[in-house]
């Protein structure tokens, strides 16, 4: 699975980074995990409010930080 966290480097771009590690490290899953800070990158995946979490290619959130439990619930 490949996880990637669409964001320019703002607080909440990185928050959702570190909500991502911990929810993937409590459900015991082995993925990968890509930060795209391009913003060009970004409005490729339609993005146009970040943070953005993207799993395997597929858009699942945009402009909201989401919490550890709502990441867990994405990659259940």
């Amino acid at each position: 699975m490949k996880i990637q966290i669409l964001g320019t480097g703002c607080l909440k771009c990185n928050q959702l980074e570190k909500n991502a590690r911990d929810a993937i490290s409590q459900l015991g899953l082995d993925c990968e995990i890509e930060k795209i800070s391009d913003i060009n990158e970004i409005i490729g995946f339609g993005v146009m409010m970040t943070p953005g979490f993207v799993v395997d290619g597929n858009v699942k959130s945009s402009g909201k930080l989401l919490s550890v439990a709502e990441i867990k619930e994405l990659l259940q």
